[in-house]
C-alpha cells in the first residue's frame, strides 16, 4: 500500500498549493482598492477554489490514513 502513500502524500501537497493560492488571491483582492461588489464578487470566487483545495487535501490526507492502516 506504498503507492497509496504516496498518491495521498500528492494530493495533499496540491490541495495545500491551492490553499495558498487562494490567500494570495484574497490579500491581493483585498489591496487592489476595489469597490466593495467587485471585491465580494472576487472573493466569492475565491471561496469556490478554497472549497476545492480542502477536498484534495481532504482526500489526500485519508488515502495517507488508509494506507498506513493497510500496510
Amino acid at each position: 500500500m506504498e503507492w497509496l502513500l504516496w498518491i495521498g502524500s500528492g494530493l495533499t501537497l496540491i490541495g495545500v498549493v491551492i490553499l495558498g493560492y487562494c490567500i494570495v488571491s484574497a490579500y491581493s483582492a483585498k489591496r487592489a482598492g476595489l469597490s466593495d461588489d467587485e471585491i465580494r464578487a472576487r472573493l466569492q470566487r475565491v471561496v469556490v477554489i478554497n472549497m476545492v483545495g480542502l477536498l484534495v487535501s481532504g482526500l489526500g490526507l485519508m488515502s495517507v490514513v488508509i494506507g498506513i492502516l493497510l500496510g
